[in-house]
């Protein structure tokens, strides 16, 4: 296991002034350096060379439209579980539409292209999904005979998670990964609402989603930014779910940015920076772009944690558009436009998030702040987690203002004082594991030691 030494910002009061070790695991860097940007590139090709991909499209043709897209997906998936010692399978999980008056005009089947790699731990129910929708449009979502090349929008997200699905099946995690290409995200994100509602139904443990829309390109239009050194990562504050009565919890406690999906934004920046040279993540406060929606959505909608991965600029001309030529500017999400170098970064911060939270045991159990009676110090206290084998435990200190963890203290006790008042920090517990794998953060609620 290689280790990174960075020396922490310091500030008057030493708050950062210790040395940090930063561990990466030999097996996640190994598997981030196999992604290719070669594969990604022929994946991304052969979905433009379906012509369109709309979720009306025809499903009977072989080589145009959903359907032949749809089966293309699923026989990559199936060649991958060739090589997965039957921990790999994959199938088309369908449903039917009825016309909505709106984006849906004729009866439909949705299709979603799903490849479950099965944990190897059979009491570790934990589940961990990446997600991109493989459906695309023209100028309006009901057009269903025209070209729609969709190399961006969404054919980068499937191509990142099929990579992941070729590299990941070759190893082995205690808890279960799911790749997906979801269809119906022109339509209203009817493809991730149907797998989010499945899931609710049949009680899956759904620890995080990772959504993947719109993350190959690195320039926009009006603003002419060109940059791919930096990805956004769209994150939910105060969970849409909750009760009036829970919501009031989260106030009075000052967590409206601690929520479940918050803490999965601030994870993935934290390991995808540990393992992606020349990225930067940079979180995004609202659950999706202005008045803008994502099939990470749905997932939220349900109480699951989950994020939409998103380019930090994006390309309006080259988005929802007739491929045509006007006023002499090129309309049209077409291949030419992929950065491929910066897709493979972006596929790299996904594959190592994903390998680290699959890796990692769970999280630790009923953590608690505690509030017996007024101190200056703060003593926290946890249970071992459910599933998984901890190595031991960090405890995570932030101040109020800060938008990311700021120290990482490890410990194998189930307790631990801090000095620093838990007026002014916020603070979270970690499982990790030998290897140094992470779970996500909880933050603790009110206790009596």
């Amino acid at each position: 296991m290689k280790k990174l030494l960075i020396i922490s910002l310091l500030f008057s009061y030493n708050f950062l002034s210790a040395q940090t070790t930063i561990h990466r695991d030999a097996e996640i860097e190994k598997m981030v350096k196999e992604i290719s940007p070669d594969s990604l590139k022929s994946y991304i090709n052969t979905m433009v060379l379906f012509g369109t991909r709309n979720t009306l499209s025809t499903q009977t043709n072989a080589e145009r439209g959903i359907g032949a897209a749809r089966n293309w997906v699923l026989g990559k998936f199936n060649a991958f579980a060739k090589q997965a010692n039957g921990r790999l399978s994959a199938f088309i999980d369908t449903s039917t539409l009825q016309p909505d008056g709106k984006r849906i005009d004729a009866i439909t089947v949705l299709g979603n292209v799903v490849a479950t790699l099965k944990g190897t731990d059979p009491n570790d129910n934990r589940i961990f999904i990446i997600s991109g929708h493989l459906d695309n449009m023209r100028s309006s979502p009901t057009e269903r005979l025209g070209d729609a090349p969709g190399a961006n929008d969404d054919g980068s997200g499937c191509a990142a998670v099929i990579e992941c699905a070729r590299i990941m099946s070759q190893h082995q995690f205690p808890a279960t990964i799911i790749f997906v290409t979801v269809s119906g995200e022109e339509q209203g994100l009817l493809g991730s609402a149907f797998m989010s509602e499945k899931a609710k139904k049949e009680n899956w443990n759904i620890v995080a989603v990772l959504n993947n829309d719109i993350m190959g390109s690195n320039n926009s239009n009006e603003t002419n930014i060109i940059n791919n050194t930096k990805v956004r990562v769209f994150s939910e504050g105060i969970p849409a779910y909750e009760t009036e009565k829970a919501a009031a919890n989260i106030r009075n406690l000052g967590l409206e940015n601690d929520g479940k999906s918050r803490q999965l934004a601030r994870y993935v920046k934290e390991v995808g920076e540990r393992y992606i040279d020349n990225i930067e993540v940079v979180l995004i406060y609202r659950n999706d772009r202005f008045l803008r929606g994502g099939d990470h959505t749905p997932y939220v909608q349900r109480g699951f944690a989950a994020v939409r991965i998103t380019e930090m600029n994006e390309n309006y001309t080259h988005q929802h558009q007739d491929v045509r030529i006007e006023n002499g500017i090129q309309y049209g999400d077409l291949e030419a436009y992929i950065d491929y170098e910066y897709l493979r970064k972006n596929t790299g911060i996904n594959l190592a998030s994903l390998a680290n939270l699959a890796k990692a045991p769970a999280i630790p159990d009923s953590v608690k702040i505690d509030v017996k009676k007024l101190t200056n110090s703060t003593l926290l206290y946890w249970q071992k987690p459910k599933l998984g084998k901890p190595n031991g435990y960090y405890v995570l200190v932030r101040e109020s203002t800060s938008a990311f963890w700021q120290k990482k203290i490890f410990t194998t006790e189930t307790d631990m004082r801090l000095p620093y008042s838990k007026d002014n920090y916020f603070f979270a517990v970690q499982s990790v594991n030998e290897s140094g794998n992470e779970s996500l953060p909880v933050v603790p609620m009110p206790g009596r030691y």
